[in-house]
Formats: structure tokens, C-alpha cells, sequence
């Protein structure tokens, strides 16, 4: 296996409806080709706080991105800073607001649909802006970008799941049948990736509640799954909950790259790796 690493974060997952409904990487698990996991997500539980702590390994009330109304770019060292400053390619295939926390902001929704620029923290980007742009549509787009420019790291963000959650709540038809959807998307891509050699990284930012919302306190709010398909990983099934700030640090370690000084010192349940990532 390379240390090439795929991040999939399905917004707005949560941790019991992933158990339940990720059919195909549920099997993985089963057949131990895969680790599951569950995390508690940081505070506030919503999402442009949450891309920034999945992403620089921080917390709201360091990095200050403590609502989805904070426009302005990352005062934090991201992976995709570090990536590009260890010779490494990445790419991203996501919402907007990431754009806006990583490479311009505000976001021009002409100019910075597609960015293909080497030279910014994001270095091949595809970018949408509404909420119910299909699921299918970003991994359709996000494989395009590993095809055509082979990154080193390769963040995909579907929206799918947080929409219908916010519609209809997290105990609807609506939502388990979205929920459903990306995994059967997740079914015909993981083969692909996993033939060719990616550590595969599947996670949420926040969960949702029965009423169709998120941002607080309670488990469905903030509980989301971590799959790990990766040789550096022991499969199966982890009772210990896992910090959302040791992710970012994880996808270092998987990487083969240092992580940043603010990082946590975190040592995963099943790693092979007798060190700590630091």
C-alpha cells in the first residue's frame, strides 16, 4: 500500500445511521477488511467549525471558526498546507465554505468553481455551492480529479445526507434512503481505490437530531462514524470513542508526514504502528 490517502466526509451522518445503512462498508467490516469506530464530535456541532477542526486538527475556541456565519480564511495549518509543503499533490472535491476556509474568501462561484493552481493550500478543486447538488455528481467529480491528477491526499465532501437530515429528520425515510444512496456510491468507488492501494478514510463532521437539526449537545448530534480500510489498521469493531481532533493527525500518520505543532498526541485503538502521532 502507498501512503496515498482518501478522505470521505459524509456531512451530517450519524454514527447509529452508518451502522445501519452503509451496507457495502459495513460488510467490509464484517469481513475484516475494514475498522470501525465511533466519534464525538467537537463543539460546536455544526459544519464550517467542524471542517476546520477535521481538517487542522483544532478547536473552535483556538482557531475562532466558531459559526457557519465566519467568512474568512483559516488562520490554521491544514493538511492541505502540510501536503503541499512535503512535495505531496492534493485535492478536494467539496462544499464551498472550504474553498473559503483554505484557498479565497469570500468564494466566486465563476472563478472558483474549478481550481486547478499548484500553488495554493488547495491545489486541484472542484467546488459547489448548492445544498442538494447530488452525491453522485461530487464522487463523479472527485474521481475525475484522482484520475486526472493523482493526489497524494484527496478530501471528498457530500452534502447529501445533512440536506435530507435538516428536511425531514434523522429518524425519516428521507434520510436512511439518502443515507443508503452514498453507500451504494461508496460501493462501486472503495473497490477502485482500494485495488489501487489508498488508505481510505470514511467520516462525518456532525450528526442530526430527530427534529432536523445539529449544533448542540446531544448524542445524535454529535456522534459520527470512522471507517478505516488501510493495512496500517487492525479491522474491526472499536468500543473506544475516538476525540475528532486525533483525525486530522491520523491522515498525517497515514501520509507519512509530520503533523502540525498543534495537533494532539493521539494514539488510535488498532494501529500498527507502535508510535504516537504527535
Amino acid at each position: 500500500m502507498s501512503n496515498k490517502v482518501i478522505a470521505v466526509v459524509i456531512d451530517g451522518l450519524r454514527y447509529d445511521k452508518a451502522s445501519e445503512a452503509l451496507g457495502y462498508i459495513q460488510h467490509l467490516v464484517e469481513a475484516n477488511q475494514a475498522a470501525f469506530y465511533k466519534v464525538k464530535s467537537e463543539l460546536p456541532s455544526l459544519s464550517r467549525p467542524l471542517y476546520e477542526v477535521l481538517l487542522t486538527g483544532t478547536k473552535a475556541s483556538e482557531n475562532g471558526i466558531t459559526a457557519n456565519q465566519i467568512v474568512r480564511l483559516s488562520k490554521e495549518k491544514s493538511l492541505f498546507h502540510l501536503t503541499k509543503e512535503n512535495g505531496l499533490r492534493n485535492a478536494a472535491a467539496a462544499y464551498y465554505w472550504v474553498s473559503e476556509l483554505y484557498n479565497r474568501a469570500p468564494f466566486d462561484f465563476i472563478e472558483d468553481r474549478l481550481q486547478i493552481d499548484e500553488s495554493k493550500p488547495i491545489q486541484y478543486g472542484s467546488f459547489y455551492w448548492e445544498d442538494d447538488y447530488p452525491d453522485s455528481h461530487l464522487l463523479a467529480d472527485a474521481e475525475s480529479l484522482r484520475r486526472k491528477y493523482n493526489p497524494d491526499f484527496l478530501y471528498i465532501h457530500p452534502m447529501g445526507a445533512d440536506l435530507k437530515g435538516e428536511q425531514f429528520g434523522s429518524e425519516s425515510k428521507e434520510y436512511r434512503e439518502q443515507v443508503l444512496r452514498i453507500g451504494q456510491l461508496l460501493a462501486q468507488l472503495v473497490p477502485i481505490w482500494m485495488k489501487e492501494g489508498y488508505h481510505i478514510v470514511i467520516t462525518s463532521d456532525h450528526g442530526m437530531s430527530e427534529s432536523g437539526n445539529h449544533g448542540g449537545t446531544t448524542q445524535g448530534e454529535r456522534e459520527v462514524p470512522l471507517f478505516i480500510i488501510s493495512s496500517e489498521v487492525e479491522p474491526g469493531v472499536y468500543e473506544e470513542e475516538v476525540p475528532q481532533l486525533a483525525i486530522a493527525p491520523l491522515v498525517c500518520q497515514l501520509l507519512e508526514i509530520e503533523p502540525s505543532e498543534k495537533m494532539i498526541p493521539y494514539t488510535l485503538p488498532g494501529l500498527k504502528k507502535e508510535k504516537v502521532i504527535h
